[in-house]
């Protein structure tokens, strides 16, 4: 192998190591500082050994009305929990209320996917992970 290929070879290995290390700040940082705006709500998963999570996201609307939430990060024990234990509480615009977390597949995941898009720019922060989406139905 000569110089220049060695020399390739580790830049592009620290390239890889600098984008991997930013991702990882970046998630770090989000899930320690979990920021809130208007379109946040608080969602309270359970964990395996009945404890409670809970988790910011932002608030997926769509013109029917629905309300989805979208797995769009690699962290996601509140997602493992919300599938193994679907009834979760939902906090949004002060009001807390019960809810089932119904995992969206096929067309509809599809559909939603194009309703909700994801720009590119966030999705190279994120680390490009595979994105899933719940709908919240209110108990009622």
């Amino acid at each position: 192998m000569s110089g220049l290929t060695k020399a390739a070879l580790l830049v592009v290995a620290a390239l890889v190591v600098g984008y991997v290390a930013w991702v990882a700040h970046f998630e770090w940082k989000l899930g320690r500082d979990q920021p809130q705006g208007p379109t946040s709500l608080v969602i309270v998963t359970t964990k395996s050994d009945g404890s409670n999570h809970d988790r910011v996201l932002s608030r997926l609307v769509d013109d029917d009305g629905s309300l989805y939430v979208a797995v769009n990060h690699w962290p996601r024990a509140w997602y493992r929990q919300a599938l193994a234990n679907p009834q979760v509480q939902i906090t949004m615009d002060g009001e807390t209320g019960e809810f089932l977390a119904v995992p969206v597949e096929g067309p509809q995941h599809d559909y939603l996917m194009e309703r909700f898009p994801l720009r590119f720019r966030s999705r190279l922060q994120m680390g490009f992970p595979p994105r899933y989406f719940l709908r919240l139905d209110p108990v009622t």
